[in-house]
């Protein structure tokens, strides 16, 4: 048993520190990989499967190399934010597959994108053929960005010459039976006024699971046994 308890304590740290250069290496990392981003994450599987399999490594030769590449990461993504060509090298450009409704198989040629790959990107966003696309973009991440025909677009409420009120962003005032006053102080309201607000419904902050103030001043709740109110 006491064999275990060092491979334990090195996959924790080693999980913290794997989790911590990650984070560093910001939101689109995790959202998105280019063929660069694609190479780091295997790379960093490695480093970090090193020092928690073989014990007799010690524990710094796996951080070491994984905080440097970390920082390198970061390093290099502040200098992609100004310097065009050096982003292109590292993340590559997007390439049009489909221009005016018509197959560009150079582009297809040059990226080895095929035409399964193609159509079953398609279908994933709804469209089951190459004549309803006006425009096809292959991303750097490798995802298909689509502009169907205007034909083919979904009828908004612009082409009907209908008008919308605004909606925006409901506001969170409480998550898991926790008031939010960041979220309170956004919309100017106070703790004391959601308070009152939950009283009138017989609840108190602890007995709501969630609750949501929409842009048209309703509150809405969901409370911890699955009862919904609103006011």
């Amino acid at each position: 048993m006491e064999d275990v308890f060092p491979h334990i304590w090195r996959t924790i740290i080693i999980y913290l520190v794997v989790l911590l250069v990650v984070r560093l290496m910001g939101k689109r990392e995790i959202g998105q990989l280019s063929s660069f981003d694609f190479v780091v994450a295997i790379i960093i599987a490695d480093l970090a499967a090193i020092p928690m399999e073989s014990p007799h490594i010690p524990l710094w030769y796996g951080i070491v190399p994984l905080a440097t590449l970390g920082v390198l990461e970061v390093v290099f993504s502040y200098i992609t934010l100004v310097n065009r060509p050096l982003r292109k090298i590292l993340y590559g450009t997007p390439q049009i597959i489909i221009e005016n409704g018509r197959l560009l198989k150079h582009e297809m040629r040059a990226s080895r994108y095929n035409l399964d790959d193609l159509l079953s990107q398609l279908r994933e966003k709804g469209y089951y053929g190459i004549q309803d696309v006006e425009y096809a973009i292959l991303e750097p991440s490798g995802r298909l960005s689509v502009l169907p025909k205007s034909q083919k677009r979904p009828v908004t409420p612009a082409d009907l010459g209908i008008q919308t009120d605004y909606e925006g962003l409901p506001s969170v005032l409480v998550m898991d039976g926790d008031i939010l006053k960041e979220n309170l102080n956004k919309v100017n309201l106070d703790e004391q006024w959601l308070k009152d607000k939950l009283k009138e419904m017989g609840l108190n902050p602890e007995k709501v699971l969630l609750a949501t103030l929409n842009t048209q001043g309703q509150l809405l709740i969901d409370c911890q046994n699955d009862n919904r109110a609103s006011k």
